[in-house]
């Protein structure tokens, strides 16, 4: 069964950091591209980082451009979201995304308030 399984969401202030965790299975790791994405309350989902070809660097959303940064540790099957000077208008719910599998996981969290 593939699957992906986001974790790492909380309650921050403005300012400060989180590191999002989205680990796959089911499925050959390293052969993917994994992307980001976020949705706030009220709005659609929007792409916030991503390589949907392994291999492509990433691109960012503008928004996030210099405060977010994607990673990946293919030894533990886990690609990483590191979120810097977070804000107010970041708070939504992140999900990664296998685009070539169509494959989503259930997101998590993450609020930014003082």
């Amino acid at each position: 069964q593939q699957q992906l399984v986001e974790s790492g969401g909380g309650l921050v202030q403005p300012g400060g950091s989180l590191r999002l965790s989205c680990i796959g299975s089911g499925f050959t790791f390293k052969l993917y591209g994994f992307e980001w994405y976020r949705q706030a309350p009220g709005k659609e989902r929007e792409f916030v980082v991503g390589n949907p070809h392994l291999g492509e660097p990433p691109n960012y959303t503008d928004s996030v451009k210099g405060r977010f940064t994607i990673s990946r540790d293919q030894t533990k099957n886990t690609v990483y979201l590191q979120m810097n000077s977070l804000k107010p208008e970041d708070t939504a719910v992140y999900y990664c995304k296998v685009a070539a599998l169509r494959l989503w996981g259930q997101g998590t969290q993450v609020t930014v308030s003082s």
